[in-house]
């Protein structure tokens, strides 16, 4: 298991008062799956996770004069190492609030961790419903968009037609849960369309010519409006799917947001649509604008990308959660998180106080028909409020 510590402060520490220097540092522990096939998501967190820090505490790296000291934890994408990860987060770095991870799974594994040692874990990036869901607890927050998230602002694009739909997932929670979820936003949004199959693979998929065949036999003889939606991670099967030429049965494909290195290939599609959690194009405000800049500085000009935005709104909140607690105490940050809104590069983002869900816009886009570059893709037909998703409260608490 990968662990790393990271102590970052400002040089002026002889500055502040003696009691000040004595402080302890502010301990944060960010947990993600940096050994694997999402080792780029993992990659990004980190990235924004330590620009939402330099951004919200205005460079000093300190909040109310205590230094923040970051310890990385590499999970390798498994639910046991993930828990002993967090464990011992808690239990021998004696951290304050710990930060991950980049798989469903692994972080579900996490999550009664947090309630047995009573202290906050922001879950980012994992999506699974069940995480604010029937395996919620106190303890837990979450800035990442969930999966019903995720199939609102996709049946927010599909609402006004007469559609027949089959659904491409991985087979295990995040896919399951995406698919779930989907069924009940077609409803919720009072979509027309109707899922008529569904179709599951194991993760390691590359050969989807069964699946395929699976999905257009249910699908070609439908009179409506034909599309096959993808809730997939890591590579992505859009290309290989385009090559069976779903197009000779009139069927499409909406494969959802992903990162720009995947997207890139899907630049012979122009016209292509769907709907995102995060694009570096679209939200016009200053953090964003701050961020697009800061990181094309530090990475030779490429723009940020889905999950480097998804750990700045973590570091963001703990920071915001922190000032508002006035300290690290458990208890206190609860209270003070619960409700809280606070900024974002996608604007402003909420805590919901039932389940400690982050309520944020989504955005609708489309493929550029001639994208100039592998990272200038994207543009936006809309974004979709917050409030236009209404989410349904699945915890039991």
């Amino acid at each position: 298991m990968l662990r790393r510590s990271i102590l970052v402060g400002a040089g002026a520490a002889l500055a502040l008062p003696a009691v000040a220097q004595q402080q302890q540092p502010i301990k944060i522990a960010l947990i993600y799956g940096k050994t694997g096939p999402l080792e780029a998501y993992a990659r990004q967190t980190e990235a924004g996770f330590m620009l939402g820090l330099e951004y919200a505490t205005k460079g000093t790296m300190e909040i109310n004069g205590r230094k923040i000291q970051v310890i990385l934890k590499d999970d390798q994408l498994k639910p046991d190492l993930a828990k002993a990860a967090l464990e011992q987060a808690y239990g021998d770095d004696k951290v304050d609030i710990a930060v991950g991870t980049s798989s469903s799974a692994a972080a579900l594994a996490m999550l009664p961790v947090a309630e047995e040692y009573k202290k906050v874990l922001i879950v980012e990036p994992a999506v699974a419903d069940q995480i604010t869901g029937e395996k919620w607890n106190r303890y837990v927050f979450r800035t990442a968009r969930n999966s019903t998230q995720d199939a609102l602002a996709a049946a927010a694009t599909l609402k006004d037609e007469n559609i027949s739909i089959a659904t491409l997932a991985q087979d295990y929670a995040f896919g399951r849960d995406g698919i779930a979820s989907m069924k009940q936003a077609l409803a919720a949004v009072g979509s027309k369309a109707k899922i008529v199959h569904e179709e599951y693979a194991p993760q390691q998929t590359t050969d989807f010519t069964a699946s395929a065949q699976r999905i257009f036999d249910a699908l070609k003889d439908k009179p409506s409006r034909k599309i096959v939606v993808v809730v997939w991670a890591g590579a992505h099967p859009l290309p290989k799917l385009m090559d069976l030429k779903p197009e000779r049965y009139g069927i499409e494909i909406a494969p959802g947001g992903n990162i720009l290195p995947v997207m890139a290939g899907w630049k012979q599609f122009p016209g292509l649509e769907g709907a995102i959690y995060y694009y570096w194009g679209f939200p016009k405000n200053p953090v964003n604008d701050w961020l697009v800049a800061e990181y094309k500085k530090k990475n030779n000009g490429a723009p940020p990308d889905f999950f480097v935005a998804g750990g700045m709104a973590a570091a963001m909140a703990i920071v915001e959660g922190i000032k508002k607690a006035g300290g690290t105490d458990t208890e206190k940050l609860i209270a003070a998180m619960e409700g809280m809104t606070f900024d974002t590069p996608k604007g402003k983002m909420t805590f919901r106080k039932e389940d400690h869900q982050a309520l944020q816009v989504m955005y609708h886009w489309r493929m550029k028909k001639d994208p100039p570059d592998n990272v200038d893709l994207l543009e936006l037909v809309r974004e979709i409020p917050a409030d236009e998703m209404k989410l349904p409260i699945k915890n039991k608490r």
